[in-house]
């Protein structure tokens, strides 16, 4: 019988949420998440408690996308997975179950990109999008520029040499005794703060290079020079001030990749994506230069198997699927090309 509809389950479980969606003919029907709040208590993610934290959550979390979805097991076209970047214990809990599912309905196996698929989640609302689009990806462990042509063949230009972007705003809330994750606290506060009240030092490099870990030590030496109670009666200043740098030195580079590459389109995803100036921010920056900005729904920006679903789409109409011996990997420094 001739299949008349594709349909991906998709997992996701690159860390220390655990999700799964289902797409059906390009559109998502279902996108379930479980999150582990344990990791609060700690102040960060702790990888053996999020793997056993998985191993809860990823049978449940997938029959519920599946029954949302309305979708039978046997209607399935493929089944997809996050191979990489993230934490390895959580990466093989979600590859092990993908292989076990692929294998008992003998259905194709589809290892994505972690982050080929933030980028692919900009697609998930916005069908036609003007290309080349140049994307910035921005999230808790990259940060990254990539340009995007007509075949959605990926090709990095730019990324950081050490932080990435929400990597500086999580450790900048722990300086300021906020809580984790400590990214959307700032974002809070900023609304409260002036952005012009402080001044921290940023990183200028060649070509279209980031590097946070300097105005995260300029915070800290901010912080070691101001008497007891300062922090705390000017936080929502230092948090609107810090914040407006992080977002003025993304817009610096993407400016410039935006006059020397000339795109067609530019987007804006990844978790620091979620940011409320930075979303505005980069609304301004289109404007302009007089071309269109796609911006994912907050739903779409953080980790979520609805955008592994989008880029394990892409990769099916283009017929490329992965083998059973297909493994994790904890890191790489490329956007798959």
């Amino acid at each position: 019988m001739q299949e008349t509809s594709v349909n991906i389950l998709a997992i996701e479980s690159s860390c220390d949420d655990t999700s799964a969606a289902v797409l059906c003919d390009g559109k998502i029907r279902a996108n379930i998440i479980a999150g582990q709040e344990v990791h609060r208590l700690y102040g960060g993610v702790i990888p053996e408690l999020a793997g056993r934290a998985h191993q809860s959550n990823i049978l449940p979390v997938v029959q519920q996308a599946m029954f949302k979805a309305g979708i039978h097991p046997e209607e399935l076209s493929a089944i997809a997975f996050t191979r990489g970047p993230g934490l390895m214990g959580s990466l093989l809990v979600g590859a092990g179950f993908a292989k076990g599912l692929s294998i008992s309905l003998n259905k194709p196996l589809i290892g994505v990109d972690h982050l080929q698929a933030h980028v692919s989640a900009v697609f998930i609302e916005h069908e036609h999008i003007p290309r080349p689009m140049l994307c910035l990806l921005v999230s808790g462990g990259h940060t990254q520029l990539v340009m995007v042509d007509e075949d959605n063949r990926m090709n990095l230009i730019g990324s950081t040499l050490d932080d990435a972007a929400g990597e500086a705003l999580d450790k900048a809330a722990k300086l300021l005794g906020l809580p984790y994750p400590g990214g959307p606290h700032i974002d809070r506060l900023a609304k409260e703060g002036n952005p012009e009240a402080f001044s921290f030092a940023t990183s200028r490099l060649a070509d279209y290079q980031f590097s946070f870990s300097g105005i995260k030590t300029s915070l800290l030496y901010f912080l070691k020079a101001r008497p007891p109670g300062f922090t705390e009666q000017h936080l929502p200043d230092i948090c609107a001030s810090f914040q407006e740098h992080v977002v003025q030195y993304l817009l610096h580079i993407t400016r410039k990749a935006i006059k020397n590459l000339k795109p067609a389109s530019i987007a804006l995803s990844g978790g620091v994506s979620a940011n409320s100036r930075l979303r505005a921010a980069f609304e301004d920056l289109a404007q302009e230069h007089s071309i269109p900005a796609y911006i994912p729904s907050f739903e779409y920006c953080t980790d979520n198997a609805a955008m592994i679903a989008m880029a394990a789409y892409q990769a099916y109409q283009h017929g490329s699927f992965s083998n059973l011996d297909v493994m994790p990997y904890a890191r790489q420094s490329v956007v798959p090309i």
